[in-house]
């Protein structure tokens, strides 16, 4: 099956080359943005030499959510200095066992963002709403129907 590309002034491009060989560990080459490892950790069959994919996906929410909240927040003028981000997924592992009646994927992600800032809740509560119709890694796992338990905090400076 062939996919054909958008195109346009508005559609950006994203690559990554991956090698692996014959083992859980893959090497990520992003070009001009670094390499990443992932891996099982030794109790899955791994090496441990790097996140697991999945929590890569996990990290990749985290980033694009911290950059979205840049982009947004400059445009709705909300000043702040950091945001710390603990996040946890669950996933029922019949389903990459193979299992068909079960998605292979997150079934449950919790994210708990604390914003360093001397903005209200309330402020914060509004900027978030437009952040997480933004953001795409956020939007996939919605799509993909995952269970979404998000959290924003204020913490006053």
């Amino acid at each position: 099956m062939s996919v054909t590309e958008p195109t346009g002034e508005f559609i950006r491009r994203r690559q990554v080359t991956a090698t692996t060989h014959a083992s859980m560990r893959t090497v990520l080459d992003y070009a001009e943005a670094g390499v990443q490892v992932t891996d099982e950790p030794v109790s899955a069959g791994g090496d441990g030499s790097g996140p697991t994919p999945l929590q890569s996906v996990l990290g990749a929410l985290c980033g694009c959510e911290a950059v979205t909240f840049r982009r947004t927040a400059t445009e709705f003028e909300f000043e702040y200095e950091r945001i710390e981000f603990a996040g946890a997924a669950t996933i029922d592992i019949r389903g990459r066992s193979g299992d068909r009646t079960v998605r292979p994927h997150f079934q449950t992600v919790k994210l708990h963002a604390r914003v360093f800032t001397s903005e209200t809740q309330e402020s914060l509560e509004e900027l978030v709403e437009e952040v997480e119709a933004r953001c795409p890694v956020m939007n996939l796992m919605k799509d993909a129907g995952v269970r979404l338990d998000v959290r924003w905090e204020v913490v006053p400076i």
